[in-house]
């Protein structure tokens, strides 16, 4: 799968599409739509499933250095407006307050991220890091996007924690289960 072919199958998600259009009224600085509306699309359509089935989060990730509360919370309110528009919740999340908060809620630390990229580069499943800016259409792959044309779930190298992969994968599996685990040992 190239970036392009990627980038038109996931439109092909009519939600999809309408976030990525209206994501960039926002203002977001390193704006990003990521994670799994992008690859779960993928995958629906990979199954002849409809294009949004089962799709459980739209990901907006964003790099501000106003590491505020008060700033976070107000892009928040902002894009739940736009996804009330779209009867879409959207999870908000500048990467820049990450590691303020990720070791409370899952055990294990995380430094601090210098971009919105950054926070791709960390998703624990290596074929699901994926993410498209929403002021340019680039995608971003890490890992390039053969594992996730194939259904492949692997551990992400450059955040490894076998437990928390696991517990991500059995979700994915549970709803698609064609899905291939290469388990991490």
């Amino acid at each position: 799968m190239t970036p392009a072919g990627f980038a038109r199958a996931v439109r092909r998600n009519a939600d999809v599409a309408a976030l990525l259009d209206r994501l960039p009224d926002l203002g977001l600085p390193q704006c990003h739509l990521a994670a799994g509306c992008l690859f779960q699309t993928v995958w629906n359509l990979r199954a002849g499933r409809s294009p949004a089935q089962d799709i459980r989060d739209h990901d907006v990730l964003y790099w501000d250095a106003d590491t505020s509360w008060a700033a976070e919370d107000d892009a928040i309110r902002r894009a739940a407006a736009l996804g009330a528009a779209l009867g879409l919740a959207l999870e908000v999340r500048n990467q820049a307050r990450v590691h303020l908060w990720y070791e409370q809620r899952f055990g294990v630390p995380c430094p601090p991220l210098g971009s919105a990229r950054a926070g791709i580069d960390r998703f624990l499943v290596a074929g699901t890091a994926v993410g498209i800016a929403v002021t340019t259409g680039g995608v971003y792959a890490p890992f390039g996007l053969d594992d996730l044309a194939a259904g492949v779930l692997r551990i992400n190298p450059r955040h490894p924690s076998p437990a928390l992969f696991r517990a991500k994968a059995d979700d994915y599996r549970a709803r698609w289960p064609w899905l291939t685990l290469v388990d991490p040992g």
